[in-house]
């Protein structure tokens, strides 16, 4: 598989800036691996497929109002200060990504509530990436919350909302530490939940903290070249106990999301049991890939050439997936991070 066998254009129209309100109202295409059927459904549909003794596996990663707008020093610029992660906490140190990043070099001090908080830039990393030192130091949580805004993707091409607080997170997140929400997962509510419960599935969760690693520009056209970011991730004995129960049991485990999909992955035996863990995975997933835990997939439409269009063609099949997308564009299916869902069955 190469990087350009998953180019498509995705009509501008079809990205939602929004999300479907309710949520679990959002539509839902069923894809058969087996039968290559494709199906038209609503969200809510979803607890149809399920089956008493199946497991329904979430990330319960929680995003943190990431992103931060201030003022560059003497020239009053507008600079958007995207935080990824906390380097060194007793000093103050986060890795970041800055827009726009051509006017902002090592030295340079951006302000932000008024002047009460202050990051000086101390390294260059990537392109947009930089190291940045700020005037707080120890747990920034209860600042960042007061003055940071919501990073949904700048694809959106709009402002964040005090709404996207709420709607830019599932109702289920509980461990902060993401920067971006795990998408598939937005379709649930509290009250789809209780009716997949009551039907005797399984509910756990997983958690891995989603960062930019996941969307970052796959650059080179031999796949296995590319190399991943590492992202924190960590799977409870508790939960460890459910997943492999329902296996050994020949249930089905329903894994929603691709950030769900790589902690699993991170974390299995070779004989198919899923292990407790605790650390990093820079898991790239593409063709060909023997899944050892995920039975069926919930996820969205995703953006083109992107390590998640990669994950999901590897566990449906790219040709049968290729279809799937191309009927959801002529459909008017909505694309990306608050568009609509696939389940791969």
């Amino acid at each position: 598989m190469k990087l350009s066998d998953f180019s498509y254009p995705v009509p501008r129209k079809l990205i939602a800036k929004f999300p479907a309100n309710p949520r679990d109202q959002a539509k839902l295409m069923v894809v058969d691996k087996k039968n290559g059927l494709i199906e038209d459904k609503k969200f809510a549909d979803i607890v149809d497929y399920m089956k008493k003794g199946d497991c329904l596996v979430l990330n319960d990663t929680k995003v943190f109002p990431a992103l931060l707008v201030g003022k560059k020093e003497k020239t009053s610029a507008k600079i958007q200060v995207l935080l990824l992660r906390e380097l060194r906490p007793e000093e103050g140190v986060w890795d970041t990504i800055v827009e726009p990043a051509r006017k902002v070099r090592v030295g340079n001090k951006i302000y932000f509530n008024g002047g009460k908080l202050v990051c000086e830039v101390i390294d260059n990393t990537t392109s947009r990436g930089r190291t940045v030192r700020f005037n707080v130091a120890g747990s920034m949580l209860k600042i960042i919350d007061s003055v940071g805004l919501m990073p949904i993707p700048l694809y959106m091409k709009r402002d964040p909302t005090e709404k996207d607080k709420e709607s830019y997170q599932t109702v289920y997140a509980k461990q902060i530490g993401a920067v971006a929400a795990p998408t598939a997962g937005l379709h649930f509510t509290k009250e789809l939940l209780a009716k997949i419960k009551r039907k005797g599935v399984n509910i756990t969760t997983v958690t891995l903290h989603i960062g930019l690693g996941s969307f970052r520009k796959v650059d080179v056209e031999d796949l296995t070249k590319h190399k991943m970011d590492s992202e924190h991730f960590e799977v409870s004995a508790e939960s460890a106990g459910i997943i492999n129960e329902t296996i050994n049991t020949k249930h089905k485990v329903w894994v929603c999301g691709t950030s769900t999909v790589r902690c699993l992955e991170s974390s299995t035996t070779a004989g198919r049991q899923v292990k407790p863990s605790f650390g990093w995975t820079d898991k790239f997933i593409y063709h060909p890939y023997n899944f050892k835990v995920t039975d069926c997939l919930i996820t969205n439409f995703h953006q083109p050439a992107s390590t998640l269009i990669i994950l999901t063609s590897a566990f449906g099949g790219r040709e049968l997936i290729m279809r799937a997308y191309k009927k959801a564009i002529k459909d008017e299916y909505r694309f990306y991070s608050y568009g609509d869902a696939m389940c791969i069955i």
